[in-house]
Order: C-alpha cells, then sequence, then structure tokens
C-alpha cells in the first residue's frame, strides 16, 4: 500500500506543478503582452509628450526673468491701489466732515438772518408804523375838526341865513 500511496502522491504532485506550469505560462503570456501595450504607450508619450515638457521647460526657464518682474509689477500695483484707495477714502471722510460742518453754519447763518428779518420788521412796525397810525390819527382828527370847524360855520351862517331868509319872507 505504501508503493501505491506514494504514486499517488508522485501523480498528485507531478499534476499539481503542470497545472502551476501552465498557470505560469498563462501569466507569462499575459504579462507580455501587457508590457507591449506599456511599451507602446510608453513611446507614444516619449514621442508627443516629452517634446512639450521639453518645450514648456525651455519657456519657464526663458520667461522666468519677466514672469518674476510681471509679479513684482501687479504686487507694486496692488500696493500703489491700496494706498491711494485709502488717501482717497480719507479725502472723502474729510469732505464729508466739512461739507456737514458748512451745513451747520449756513443753517445758523439762515437762523440769525431770519431772526434778524424778524427783529427789523418789528422794529420797522413799531418805529415807523406807530407815527404813521399817530400821524394818521392825528390827520383825522385834524381833519375831523376842520371839517366840524367849517362845516360849523356853514351851519351857523345858515341858522343865520335861516331866520334871516325867514325875516325876509
Amino acid at each position: 500500500m505504501n508503493e501505491t500511496l506514494l504514486t499517488v502522491f508522485v501523480a498528485a504532485t507531478a499534476v499539481a506543478v503542470v497545472l502551476q506550469l501552465l498557470i505560469l505560462a498563462g501569466l507569462y503570456f499575459s504579462i507580455k503582452k501587457t508590457s507591449a501595450s506599456v511599451e507602446a504607450l510608453a513611446a507614444q508619450v516619449e514621442q508627443k509628450a516629452l517634446p512639450t515638457l521639453t518645450m514648456a521647460n525651455e519657456m519657464l526657464t526663458e520667461y522666468r526673468p519677466k514672469l518674476t518682474t510681471i509679479v513684482e509689477n501687479m504686487t507694486a500695483t496692488s500696493n500703489t491701489v491700496r494706498d491711494q484707495a485709502e488717501r482717497l477714502n480719507l479725502t472723502m471722510t474729510d469732505i464729508v466732515d466739512r461739507t456737514r460742518l458748512q451745513v451747520v453754519r449756513a443753517d445758523e447763518i439762515v437762523s440769525r438772518t431770519m431772526d434778524r428779518v424778524e427783529e427789523t420788521t418789528e422794529a420797522v412796525h413799531h418805529v415807523v408804523l406807530s407815527p404813521v397810525r399817530q400821524l394818521s390819527a392825528m390827520m383825522t382828527g385834524l381833519m375831523a375838526g376842520l371839517g366840524e370847524y367849517v362845516g360849523g360855520r356853514k351851519v351857523r351862517r345858515q341858522e343865520r341865513a335861516v331866520p334871516q331868509d325867514e325875516m325876509f319872507i
């Protein structure tokens, strides 16, 4: 039984080795096929991308100082714009404050002017119109007095005339 068992194990081992050989051969051919695809892809990359990368590298080398200058100029411009904006803000704040102050002053001037106009109107009313009223009252009184005097004489003459006329009739 030992010999049969040994033969079975040897046969199983031989089958396992042959099976491993077939698996390894399949892997070999698969890897060989993949390797050929990768080599073709690498050739295409080398043919198309390498010149582009080389040109990009040359451009970076050539334009690096110019790009540095552009970045420096943009930084300086940004700083200048920020400084000018701050100055403009301060100027606008100053203008608004001054305008506000002038509006307050103008309001005070207008208020004082209106007060003075009112005081002047009252003074004119008191100084000019009161004497004019008094003069008007005096003139009215004088006219009434003269009218009475002149009218009273006529009446007296008429009174005297009436009796004389009565006497004449």
